[in-house]
């Protein structure tokens, strides 16, 4: 008889439906917090499993005219009913949390998320006090509002705080990674918005924490809408001693060569105003994203300069300045050109070991070369001859038809060959109209007859560029890169 009972009890419904209930506790424990999805997933599939044993097995939601306690069947009946509202709390919550995935905002609704896991809490603790215990849950809120008012009242800054945050994510004003900027200057990206505060990363590393209240009355502009691509612009300067046309030729060239920069839409130059002391040039361009403002604005200061300074365009002063205009229009002299050369073999690190005399001596020997726009210079896998270091205008070093990187101003190519007899590693096709000064093997043939302990510094240098990324680590990848290998390939380059 007693095996009779035991049977009848595990063929119940209300059975099972106690068993679903605590067994999804235990797998949804067991699954752990980092695979969320298939929580969710769980707790979905338990609660549905549970609703139906309810339905088949005609089970009441509750006794609204109370339940006594006073046997076994009751205890199980009040068990079963918590079990399955707990687990529709959990499917509620399960089917929000989904819904904000599918949406593809999940990280910026958290503290919607929060919000809305509170309110089916306290939805659901009410309901199952009210249907299984049949608790008077009319006069517990009646008496619970007198609470909360006076609560408010303590908690004013706080909940405007928390409502403030709410309002700011339902507007989508921005989501976590957002770069932002407020009108008191500050700007970074969000990191976190929790009930109170929000988060921002600055440039400086440091983390400022906005309270959502004041963040909600503060002019903010979203950087990262609709896209992260940012423009900037830089203002300068430059003495007209050449045509306006031949200038904007130039800036174009300078915003041609910078790496940093987008190449669509295209950098823009435009002229805004013409005195005899100055010619005054906006250069606008684009970066990928904020955070390479300063990398980019770095890169046209320098491309500019190197550019004017080997083209001959001169820098004006600002307009409060008194300029006593002593350059005229006209081509540069030899000596001039001869003495930056010079300036730029010293700038090389290849050449930087070098006394200023030998560096003199090697730019006096070296020739001047002019590439027209779309020539290709070298292909992939050719030999130069010489080393080319670049005067004016862009190259573009393509390694299997993908554009790697650009060339400009002081930049220079043909180490590899010259100096190794390697094949270069890039194809380098000119996209402007491109003047190098070119070094040759019997111009630094006389160099090393007169000390041959340049080719043991020579050889250090290629070494140890040949170890870092870039395009001569690449035309090396096949050889030996060591220094001694350097030397016994310039010694057999410039003996045989």
């Amino acid at each position: 008889m007693h095996q009779t009972y035991l049977a009848d009890i595990a063929a119940a419904p209300l059975t099972w439906l106690i068993v679903l209930g605590l067994a999804g506790m235990i797998v949804w424990k067991l699954i752990g917090s980092m695979r969320s999805n298939l929580r969710l997933v769980v707790q979905i599939i338990f609660f549905t499993a549970m609703t139906s044993v309810l339905i088949l097995g005609d089970i009441p939601l509750g006794q609204s005219s109370g339940l006594r306690v006073d046997s076994a069947h009751a205890v199980l009946v009040i068990l079963a009913e918590v079990l399955w509202w707990l687990h529709l709390s959990w499917a509620v919550i399960g089917f929000v949390r989904i819904y904000l995935v599918l949406e593809g905002r999940p990280r910026e609704a958290r503290l919607l998320q929060d919000i809305v896991v509170g309110v089916v809490y306290i939805c659901v603790t009410l309901s199952a006090l009210a249907f299984v215990f049949a608790v008077p849950v009319g006069t517990l809120i009646a008496t619970s509002g007198v609470i909360a008012i006076a609560l408010g009242l303590a908690l004013q800054n706080t909940l405007g705080d928390v409502f403030s945050g709410v309002a700011l994510n339902l507007g989508r004003t921005y989501t976590l990674g957002d770069w932002i900027l407020l009108e008191d200057g500050t700007e970074g990206r969000v990191i976190a918005s929790t009930w109170r505060s929000t988060q921002i990363l600055t440039n400086a590393n440091n983390i400022v924490v906005l309270p959502n209240s004041v963040l909600a009355k503060l002019k903010l502009t979203n950087v990262s809408r609709p896209d992260e691509t940012h423009l900037l612009k830089m203002t300068v300067r430059i003495v007209p001693t050449h045509a306006p046309s031949i200038i904007e030729e130039a800036m174009l060239t300078v915003l041609a060569g910078c790496n940093a920069i987008m190449r669509e839409p295209p950098p823009i130059v435009t002229m805004t105003s013409l005195d005899a002391t100055a010619l005054e040039i906006h250069l606008f361009f684009r970066v990928i994203n904020p955070s390479l403002r300063t990398k980019a604005q770095n890169e046209v200061i320098d491309r500019f300069y190197r550019h004017c300074r080997s083209s001959g365009l001169q820098l004006a002063m600002p307009p409060s300045a008194i300029v006593m205009m002593n350059a005229m229009p006209g081509d540069e002299p030899t000596g001039i050109r001869r003495a930056r050369l010079s300036e730029f073999i010293g700038e090389n690190p290849i050449f930087s070991r070098l006394t200023q005399t030998e560096k003199e001596k090697l730019a006096q020997s070296s020739t001047e070369r002019e590439y027209q726009k779309s020539e290709v210079i070298v292909s992939q896998g050719q030999t130069l001859p010489s080393m080319s270091i670049i005067r004016t205008g862009v190259v573009a070093m393509l390694h299997d038809d993908h554009e790697r990187k650009r060339l400009s101003t002081g930049d220079f190519f043909g180490e590899t060959g010259l100096f190794a007899g390697m094949g270069e590693a890039y194809t380098l096709h000119a996209l402007t109209r491109v003047t190098v000064y070119e070094i040759d093997q019997e111009n630094l043939a006389q160099l090393l007859a007169g000390r041959p302990a340049i080719a043991e510094e020579i050889a250090d240098m290629l070494s140890v560029r040949a170890g870092e990324p870039g395009e001569l680590a690449l035309a090396a990848a096949k050889h030996e890169r060591s220094a001694p290998a350097f030397l016994k390939a310039i010694r057999t380059m410039f003996t045989s």
